[in-house]
């Protein structure tokens, strides 16, 4: 089965959170209402340092998702 890059998630138990689910390496949820991240996956010292470089635009890249998801329920 293939998933698309980014998921929309909830949960009623989290009623004010906004999930984003990343589904590719490096898999992550980050819940946008405090930009807290949980990583899915376990990473060498190695990956870290790529990781860090990479963060950053693969939360800009969740964010830009959510925000397209949004608007178009806003049309």
């Amino acid at each position: 089965m293939e998933f698309p890059k980014f998921l929309l998630g909830d949960n009623t138990d989290y009623p004010t959170a906004i999930f984003v689910v990343h589904t590719e390496f490096p898999r992550f949820i980050i819940n946008l209402e405090n930009d807290e991240v949980e990583w899915l996956e376990e990473f060498s010292k190695e990956d870290e340092k790529e990781l860090e470089e990479e963060a950053e635009n693969l939360i800009v890249a969740a964010t830009a998702f959510y925000d397209r998801e949004v608007s178009r329920y806003e049309d």
